[in-house]
């Protein structure tokens, strides 16, 4: 049995853990308990975007529900292994879920329903993410009123050559690996034959996922589903009904009424049940002697009894140190970070083996090297195991291969095994604007990522030189990871989906991070151990230090390299504007691109997918 611990309290947060990760969910009643109830339900409220692993803070101001999506997966297994509960409902309020999201939220709900409970889901509206949720339950029922939106898979790409050219800038990038795709965007007015097949090979197959979860889900044919599509870009729910992708309409003060006539009994509402999340602040403020304690000593995160230790890779990977919030508020994973979340694992005896959580899409190539460094030095007294969520691409591939087993879901992005490296000449714009700039550069190489001339043929031959000896480098460490892997059919910037990647034999096996916890537990011979993450909680002063790090900077980057009061405003503002969904597609892009501004070769697979 495992228990999960996300951060540990100073005043001795018990010895064991707490949580293993998942979003923001949590466990509420609905109505009075009825006194003569003969069927139990459990309710299951999802909220907002979905995190990977908890806040570096989350011990200060814990609220004590759950908030990761691995905490979600646990409360949905606890719900269904509850002696007390007949069936689950989960409620969705506004949750913004990936597709490789709900897959690993249906494997919950298979496990309960495999129990012989029942898994209802309600939402107000319904659209693609709710639909693929319903399709995972026995019945999905919405708000009376509310809208159902099932339009398909919609992408857009940007390029921007010609507004390049119209403005006087000259983007100047190098990619190894015709299917790369990073640099299309700067260099060319419309995709290239490679990138055209390679993404829309790749949303063939998120579009195919996509449908047999609704397909086997609602026990539509695919002729029925398409003809619901049809009639789904907007409907109102009787039309949804009608056409077998919802199963009721009920408004919410009735789903007690409801649920009784589904489940042939009086409903009684499972309040306690599921891990206990732990408590927060609220304790602390009432007693000033461990206030006082918070604010000068470090959280305790050291392991009490055998544990799986879960090393997280979310975001654009930079080198030094990463960033709950990047350049535009994005998380990053930096390679000082996790390589020292990596030494603190090597020293912990009772860490008997690693999950290495990947949702990146590259990012610095020297980082990605040296994170890989880390999991081989690991990987000489501990078993390492990878566990792929919505992406590892690129650098994030890069990483993954230094495992010995790597896990993904079906709708997972793999791949894009190639090499970018360029900069934006400004001269024109320059001139444009009268602005009048004159550079002086002292070296033989000084003057190689100026913002005013692109490079010269010989300084183009040096990078691409460069780009040549990582991308064999890279593909090196994809040979040595990937027994029996062909290049000719995986490498170039090709990207793929999970289930994809597993014929490709660029991964092992279909399945969560719950699944491979438990597999390599099964692998060590536990029955009983805790689950931590890394990197681990911070200490109140560095909470202060990294809030306030950027706000009394003048605009731009702090000194320590930290994002701006002012950029981070930017990304707040197009967070609103995108919304979660998007941001979360999009901001991990813009950082580790970001990397540009400092080297030359960069692995990121090509601009971020928004799908609609």
């Amino acid at each position: 049995m495992k228990t999960i611990t996300r951060a540990v309290r100073l005043d001795a947060l018990l010895a064991g853990a707490l949580s293993v990760g998942a979003p923001v969910a949590l466990g509420v009643a609905l109505g009075s308990q009825a006194l003569a109830a003969d069927v139990g339900v459990a309710m299951v409220t999802l909220e907002g975007t979905p995190i990977e692993q908890p806040g570096p803070f989350g011990w200060l101001v814990s609220t004590g529900e759950p908030t990761t999506l691995s905490d979600y997966v646990a409360l949905i297994e606890a719900a269904g292994e509850e002696s007390g509960v007949d069936a689950v409902l989960i409620r969705v309020k506004d949750a913004a879920l990936s597709t490789s999201q709900i897959e690993e939220l249906g494997r919950a709900i298979a496990q309960v329903r495999d129990a012989g409970k029942g898994v209802h889901v309600f939402a107000e509206n319904y659209g693609t993410q709710e639909i693929l949720l319903g399709s995972l339950a026995d019945s999905a029922i919405i708000q009376s009123g509310g809208a159902v939106s099932f339009p398909g898979l919609y992408m857009e790409e940007m390029y921007l050559a010609d507004t390049f050219a119209w403005l006087g800038i000259e983007p100047d990038f190098v990619q190894v690996g015709d299917y790369k795709g990073a640099s299309e965007m700067f260099m060319n007015s419309k995709p290239s034959e490679a990138w055209d097949k390679n993404i829309s090979q790749l949303l063939d197959s998120m579009y195919a996922n996509l449908r047999e979860i609704v397909v086997e889900g609602r026990g539509l044919s695919e002729s029925e589903l398409d003809a619901a599509m049809q009639e789904l870009w907007w409907a109102d729910a009787e039309k949804a009904i009608e056409l077998g992708v919802i199963d009721s309409a009920i408004d919410l003060p009735n789903i007690e009424e409801h649920l009784g006539e589904l489940l042939g009994g009086e409903v009684a509402w499972v309040e306690d049940f599921g891990p206990d999340f732990g408590g927060g602040s609220a304790d602390l403020l009432a007693n000033p002697f461990a206030m006082m304690r918070m604010l000068t000593e470090k959280p305790d995160h050291r392991p009490k009894r055998d544990t799986i230790a879960i090393v997280h890779i979310e975001g654009a990977i930079v080198d030094g140190d990463g960033s709950s919030g990047g350049m535009f508020g994005g998380q990053t994973s930096g390679s000082r970070t996790i390589r020292n979340a990596l030494e603190d694992v090597l020293k912990e005896d009772k860490i008997g083996g690693v999950i290495v959580r990947i949702n990146s899409p590259g990012g610095s190539a020297i980082a990605s090297e040296i994170i890989w460094q880390g999991l081989q030095r690991v990987g000489e007294q501990k078993p390492v195991w990878i566990s792929v969520g919505n992406m590892a691409a690129s650098g994030g591939y890069y990483i993954a291969v230094g495992g010995e087993k790597i896990y993904v879901n079906e709708s997972s992005i793999v791949g894009s095994i190639g090499v970018v490296g360029g900069k934006l000449a400004m001269g024109g714009l320059f001139d444009k604007a009268h602005i009048n700039v004159k550079s002086r550069a002292r070296g033989p190489r000084a003057s190689l990522m100026s913002s005013v001339e692109p490079w010269t043929e010989r300084e183009r031959a040096l990078i691409r030189e460069r780009m040549v000896e990582t991308y064999e480098q890279f593909t090196g460490h994809v040979e040595e990871g990937r027994e029996g892997i062909d290049l000719d059919k995986t490498a170039e910037g090709r990207l793929f989906t999970g289930d994809k990647a597993i014929e490709l034999k660029m991964a092992d096996a279909i399945g969560s991070l719950d699944t491979a916890i438990e597999d390599l537990a099964a692998e060590l011979g536990w029955d009983r151990y805790d689950v931590m993450h890394y990197p681990g909680p911070k200490s109140f002063e560095e909470m202060i230090d990294e809030a306030l790090g950027g706000f009394v900077q003048a605009p731009g980057l702090s000194a320590q390299g930290r994002p701006s009061f002012v950029l981070r405003e930017l990304g707040a503002a197009a967070r609103q504007l995108l919304g979660d969904h998007a941001w979360s597609a999009i901001s991990g892009q813009v950082e580790a691109l970001g990397q540009l501004r400092t080297e030359p070769v960069v692995l990121t697979m090509p601009r971020a997918l928004i799908v609609r």
